[in-house]
């Protein structure tokens, strides 16, 4: 009975212990301890996976649809509805589960003290957090799906940055200029100061090496670079519409107003004004386009249409574009 009673003592004394040092580790702390929120806990643990899912929604249409026929709105949608969901999840923890006090003191600088306090701060405002490591699993869950879908558009690009497609385009020696709706273009029908939009034959209508500005110029002011004496047969030129700056359309020909600082009749892209002069091949006149309009060599038919005697002097597109690799094209 004795061995029974002095067990009973030792337990005893345990607990008191227990209890005192719970006592003595509430007073020393600094940040009042918060009573547990389990609803508060589920709506975080929900918005994170409904994050998880409009991510993996992300990654689901950016992978099933070709770029032609890619539903932006759903893409926006569901990286919309993750950056959302994560963004709820923050606020309901900031709100409803972290501890916070507003303290008027200084921040802390080199003391360390003051540092230790206010890791404790940290440590003790979490103190309403019951199942930390599962909020820390979820929330390093919806992390990584978002870094995963932020990363997907990168494999676009292909491996090492193959910029290869942007070197094919659909004209060949003998391809037909067309009009938007199908027709040769003649000629006879490309009139002074006027300006055409071509398309190359039997290429679809967004793909954008198929895009031609054409525009007629007197032969006898041409000054066209070395090897390109007969692209332009009766002063007629054509010119990728593509501008070389951003990729917008060429879509201005601007006529002369002032002859001495305008000589000449020039394209320009109205997003940003980069200005070209036809008379010379396409080169930069003014604006922040850094390379030379790619021109396109022309040839007549017997049928007194325009066709291609060749591809572009140099690869379409935004400069940026050739960033990687040369210009492959060339007259063939």
């Amino acid at each position: 009975m004795r061995l029974l009673r002095w067990l009973l003592v030792v337990l005893s004394l345990g607990r008191l212990g227990r209890r005192r040092t719970q006592a003595q580790a509430d007073e020393q702390r600094i940040v009042p301890k918060g009573s547990p929120d389990r609803g508060a806990e589920n709506l975080v643990l929900v918005l994170l996976a409904l994050a998880i899912l409009f991510a993996a929604g992300f990654l689901f249409v950016y992978g099933w649809f070709a770029a032609p026929s890619m539903p932006n709105e759903l893409l926006g949608i569901a990286l919309g509805g993750a950056l959302a969901c994560v963004g709820g999840a923050l606020l309901v923890v900031g709100k409803r589960l972290v501890v916070s006090e507003e303290l008027e003191d200084e921040y802390p600088g080199d003391n360390p003290d003051e540092q230790r306090e206010v890791v404790q701060i940290i440590h003790e405002s979490g103190s309403r957090i019951t199942r930390k490591r599962l909020l820390i699993g979820a929330g390093t869950a919806a992390a990584g799906a978002l870094g995963v879908a932020a990363l997907a558009p990168a494999i676009s690009l292909g491996p090492i940055w193959d910029t290869g497609p942007l070197d094919r385009t659909p004209w060949r020696r003998g391809t037909r200029v067309v009009d938007e709706k199908g027709k040769p273009i003649s000629a006879d029908d490309v009139l002074h100061y006027t300006f055409y939009t071509g398309f190359a034959e039997g290429a679809p209508k967004e793909d954008m090496a198929s895009y031609l500005v054409i525009v007629r110029v007197d032969p006898a002011k041409l000054h066209l670079p070395p090897g390109r004496g007969g692209w332009a047969p009766d002063g007629i030129l054509a010119f990728s519409k593509i501008c070389t700056h951003a990729g917008c359309a060429i879509a201005l020909y601007r006529k002369p107003t002032f002859t001495e600082v305008e000589p000449n009749p020039a394209l320009v892209c109205p997003c940003h004004y980069s200005t070209f002069d036809p008379y010379t091949g396409g080169t930069v006149i003014y604006g922040p386009a850094g390379r030379p309009l790619p021109q396109l060599p022309l040839e007549i038919d017997s049928d007194g249409n325009l066709r291609a005697a060749g591809n572009f002097s140099a690869r379409i597109g935004p400069g940026w574009w050739n960033v990687r690799s040369k210009p492959t094209y060339g007259v063939s």
